[in-house]
């Protein structure tokens, strides 16, 4: 009879069990069984390391495993925080060719509102906000040209003006000649720069995009010391072009921000100002106010109300940014109905979201009514309850762009360019800096929904 000892077995079979199989698979075998001589210190038998669990992670420093072991982190950085970018990426882009833009504010005939108003009786005549119906262009035959009665009278529509100016948005770092050179050797991660450029380029768009989603009472911070001051240099935010003068009083009156911030920071837009000018007023619904207790349960009234909103002002919604709760709040609406949401391929493009087919570097979001929903992690919720879930934005992304006057670009100087003077100091600085602003040419074809939970 042939005896096998039980070390053969595991060397012949390859099967580990214990700690003392993984030792004998890896170290060799003594006569008297496996040894673990690497791992004694002092007479005792020692981890190589502090264990995964520990308070610190350290490597060992006594003994003879503190002279062969060191921690190895390897030279990928893996980012720990979600820094994908939606706002950013559905805004449609356009060089930025004029610091401002002419915009028709009132109808030849009379009236502001998106649809011609007219009176059934009355003595409004045209050119009034709502005139008689019965004088809104049919005149006699042969009839006089003249300036009153029942003549030919000249009528002409009204023009405003809007100028938006560019902002800066930069970001600026820098790592030392020595930091460069350490990164090469050891457990380094080679080339520091393009990992700084990589994470800082992600920080750069990451900033914009919450630029884009910045809530509106922001603008109306008072308190903060130059915060109304500092918050003008970013981005306007949608929430600032999607907004209406009743909204922004009635955030004041609920104490959504200070109301002499109303006179100001928060209802001035490209050189006008809400109040008095009815076409800068976004299509809305926020529901009885921003008191505590006002929001209200999402319903498909609610959405499809808004969408029949916008469509009669003439607007034409490409996209519904919202959360990834209003989204799932949605879904779960429509599937208790036996509805249930349809999905589509979309690709982001300088021109904003375009096209569905055949475009690899696509995504696929759900719609609604055909309209993709596009989540974005950083959206508001606005509204004085706990317990909301984001806001619904509805884009028509003809009518509201980024316009670009310098497009991001990077800048590096410094002692590896053979110019330590020029930024004076041993390492090297470089700085991301893009020029844009947000345009809007048509407000009330733009949509937004607040104050749901």
């Amino acid at each position: 009879m042939t005896f096998i000892r039980w070390q053969e077995v595991i060397k012949m079979s390859g099967y580990i069990n214990t700690i003392a199989d993984l030792e004998a698979q890896t170290y060799g075998f003594s006569l008297g069984g496996s040894s673990n001589m690497l791992l004694k210190t002092a007479g005792t038998v020692s981890g190589i390391h502090g264990g995964h669990d520990a308070a610190t992670q350290t490597s060992p420093t006594t003994g003879i495993a503190g002279n062969l072991y060191g921690v190895l982190y390897g030279q990928k950085v893996w980012s720990m925080l979600n820094r994908e970018v939606n706002a950013l990426s559905i805004m449609s882009k356009r060089p930025y060719t004029s610091s401002g833009w002419r915009v028709l504010s009132k109808r030849p005939a009379g009236g502001t509102g998106n649809s011609h108003s007219f009176a059934k009786t009355g003595t409004d005549l045209v050119g009034t906000d709502a005139p008689r119906i019965d004088s809104i262009g049919g005149v006699p035959e042969n009839a006089s040209l003249s300036t009153s009665g029942d003549g030919l009278i000249a009528i002409a529509p009204e023009y405003s003006t809007l100028f938006m100016s560019p902002k800066t948005v930069a970001h600026q770092f820098d790592f030392s000649e020595l930091a460069m050179e350490m990164a090469q050797i050891d457990d380094g991660i080679g080339d520091i720069r393009a990992q700084m450029r990589e994470d800082m380029g992600k920080h750069h768009a990451e900033s914009q995009n919450l630029m884009l989603v910045a809530p509106l009472e922001a603008y109306g911070d008072t308190g903060a010391s130059n915060g109304p001051t500092n918050i003008l240099r970013n981005y306007t935010s949608l929430y600032k072009v999607i907004s209406s003068a009743a909204e922004q009083d009635q955030m004041a009156t609920d104490s959504f921000f200070n109301a002499s911030a109303n006179d100001n920071t928060v209802s001035h837009i490209y050189g006008q100002d809400r109040d008095a000018a009815s076409f800068l007023d976004a299509t809305l619904d926020f529901g009885d106010g921003y008191a505590s207790g006002d929001s209200r349960p999402m319903t498909l009234t609610i959405i499809n109300s808004l969408l029949r909103q916008l469509r009669e002002n003439g607007g034409s919604p490409k996209v519904i940014l919202t959360g990834y709760d209003t989204i799932q709040t949605l879904s779960d609406l429509l599937q208790s109905q036996e509805r249930f949401m349809d999905r589509k391929e979309v690709v982001p493009t300088v021109n904003g979201v375009r096209g569905t087919k055949g475009a690899e570097v696509g995504f696929r979001v759900a719609t609604y009514y055909d309209i993709p929903l596009i989540p974005a992690i950083s959206m508001q919720s606005t509204s004085a309850d706990s317990g909301t879930i984001s806001d619904m934005l509805f884009l028509d992304t003809d009518h509201l762009w980024l316009a670009v006057m310098k497009p991001t670009q990077y800048f590096e100087d410094g002692i590896s360019n053979g110019n330590p003077f020029g930024v004076g100091q041993l390492g090297n600085r470089a700085l991301y800096r893009t020029i844009a602003e947000v345009g809007c040419s048509y407000f009330k074809g733009q949509g937004k929904i607040t104050n749901l939970k």
